[in-house]
């Protein structure tokens, strides 16, 4: 099984859109921020079940989750048997590819994050 990491700008991001979320529906974010970390546990198990995304075809580094209303970009890492969550953005917005490598991303502030209890 594979391990999952969240880097911190994916958490920052999935932040921000609960932050939106939570202006007209504080319980609708709470539960939207539930649902990604379980979908996303998926890929402990199945780290290639999400699609290479379409502004990426050839290259394949990198996959995506779509979890309406998001888009959630990954990679993994066979050697190190992990799944490395990179960025996080709603559906509607123009796809960015330097959003995956951002200056800020550093693997080691790399973390699991505490999952809210159900």
């Amino acid at each position: 099984m594979a391990r999952i990491v969240w880097s911190v700008p994916a958490l920052d991001d999935l932040d921000r859109i609960a932050d939106y979320i939570a202006l007209d529906k504080p319980l609708a974010a709470s539960k939207y921020v539930q649902k990604v970390f379980k979908d996303t546990d998926l890929l402990e198990r199945f780290p290639e079940m999400g699609k290479v995304p379409s502004e990426l075809v050839p290259e394949e580094t990198y996959r995506e989750l779509v979890i309406p209303p998001c888009r959630i970009f990954y990679r993994t890492d066979s050697s190190q048997d992990t799944v490395f969550i990179v960025h996080v953005m709603r559906g509607e917005q123009l796809f960015n590819s330097e959003s995956l490598d951002r200056p800020n991303y550093n693997p080691e502030q790399e973390t699991s994050p505490d999952k809210p209890e159900n």
